[in-house]
């Protein structure tokens, strides 16, 4: 006759048998399914830090639904990316040249160009000099990974128009004359390098042309801070703006 403890045994073996979990003290009990939404919700949520990071990116590069180009590339799709890559960008020979070669944006590349832009990738016009905390490019490099996955805009090279004073769809409409922009330049290449190299100071070669002209009016209208190049934009024509943006424009990047 079995004894009680063979019968414990016994109904213990067909409980696992049968597929079914036996909760015991230490075993965590399962979530719920509101509880799992939950947690991928959260999962999936940018990292606040990411995005305090970018800042000192945004002056440059776009990343999000709808990204256009600004003096850098937008980063949408940037992870696993081949470097130099988008077709609707002018990017420097030193980057066209590191894609060619095979170089693509894992993260771990990422990491290694953030930390020092201009050691990894000689040459390039990147003018960040670089992220020196490891913990910080992580960070960042994740909350890419997540906003990045976005659709650019359809155009990413058009900019649209702003309210800014004296700004209007009329005024990129205007054949600048790129002789007569070579000549205004002067005061330009005294801080931006024709070559489109960088010494701290961002490149202007090759910048797309609706940007060149928005981003001097928002110079000549206090919504830029810079004072150098406030002073120095403040009395351009429409004519001398749209000479300089196609003189600039015409310029291929070293």
């Amino acid at each position: 006759m079995p004894t009680r403890t063979t019968v414990r045994m016994t109904v213990f073996s067909m409980l696992l048998a049968a597929g079914m979990g036996v909760a015991t003290a230490t075993s965590p009990a399962p979530a719920n399914a509101q509880q799992m939404a939950n947690a991928q919700q959260t999962a999936a949520e940018p990292d606040p830090a990411g995005e305090r990071l970018f800042r000192a990116c945004k002056s440059c590069h776009e990343v999000g639904a709808n990204a256009k180009h600004k003096v850098g590339p937008h980063l949408d799709g940037v992870i696993g990316r081949i470097a130099g890559s988008l077709e609707d960008f002018r990017y420097s020979k030193a980057m066209r040249a590191a894609g060619e070669g095979g170089l693509a944006w894992s993260e771990e590349n990422l990491h290694a160009y953030l930390a020092k832009p201009r050691d990894f990738i000689p040459g390039n016009r990147m003018s960040y000099r670089g992220m020196a905390s490891a913990e910080d490019r992580t960070t960042l490099i994740t909350w890419l990974a997540n906003v990045s996955a976005a659709a650019p805009a359809e155009n990413p090279v058009s900019e649209q128009t702003s309210a800014i004073p004296g700004f209007s769809e009329a005024l990129l409409e205007v054949e600048g004359d790129p002789e007569y922009g070579e000549y205004l330049a002067g005061e330009c290449v005294t801080c931006h390098q024709p070559t489109g190299h960088v010494e701290g100071i961002p490149s202007i070669v090759g910048l797309p042309r609706d940007y060149f002209i928005r981003s001097l009016f928002e110079y000549k209208n206090n919504i830029r801070s810079n004072e150098v190049m406030k002073l120095r934009v403040g009395n351009l024509s429409n004519e001398e703006i749209a000479a300089l943006a196609a003189y600039f424009g015409s310029l291929e990047p070293q």
